[in-house]
């Protein structure tokens, strides 16, 4: 599955930047999120919960940052156990791009899911996963820019939406850190 995101948020770069990696805010702006820790450098341990259709699960992720260059990009890996639900890998490059007085966080994120996960539909993962994005991206956004600023969509460009398992993209993006997420939200 591959999910190609961009979101735009009233923050510079390296405010975005440093909200991507405080684990508060990405715990806060993370839909379902029950912890997340720091477990060594650039390492996070997360336990998120989600619903995809009739599949619930709690999902055990452990998420590592490569290729880090602060304040413009770094990668995202993250693999998750959620039990009889199934599983779910991937790793997500994520970037922040100066626009104005904005950034602009773009991410392009492949996973793998298997599992009851991996019956699902695509359409009722699709839906799911962007649900959760934009749900990570408006929290992520009120909490690094302010509510005012916080309203503007997701853009989602690319042709497969697919998030696995609808763990929040930060994950992917934060874990987008995630994204999340990264963010899945992880596959979201």
């Amino acid at each position: 599955m591959e999910m190609n995101v961009k979101h735009r948020i009233a923050a510079a770069p390296q405010k975005v930047w440093e909200g991507l990696n405080d684990v508060e805010i990405l715990k806060a702006a993370i839909p379902g999120c029950e912890s997340l820790e720091v477990s060594e450098e650039n390492a996070f341990q997360a336990k998120v919960t989600t619903k995809i259709g009739p599949v619930k699960a709690k999902f055990n992720f452990n998420v590592t940052l490569t290729d880090l260059n602060p304040p413009h990009s770094y990668t995202i890996n993250a693999e998750g156990q959620g039990g009889a639900a199934g599983f779910a890998n991937g790793s997500a490059a994520v970037s922040l791009t100066e626009e104005g007085s904005d950034t602009l966080l773009a991410y392009h994120a492949q996973a793998h899911v298997g599992g009851k996960l991996a019956q699902l539909g695509s359409r009722l993962i699709d839906g799911t996963a962007k649900k959760l994005a934009d749900e990570f991206f408006t929290n992520f956004s009120e909490l690094v820019a302010g509510e005012d600023q916080a309203k503007q969509p997701s853009e989602a460009a690319g042709e497969d939406h697919s998030a696995p398992g609808g763990v929040p993209v930060w994950v992917w993006v934060a874990l987008v850190g995630f994204a999340g997420l990264v963010a899945f939200q992880f596959f979201a």
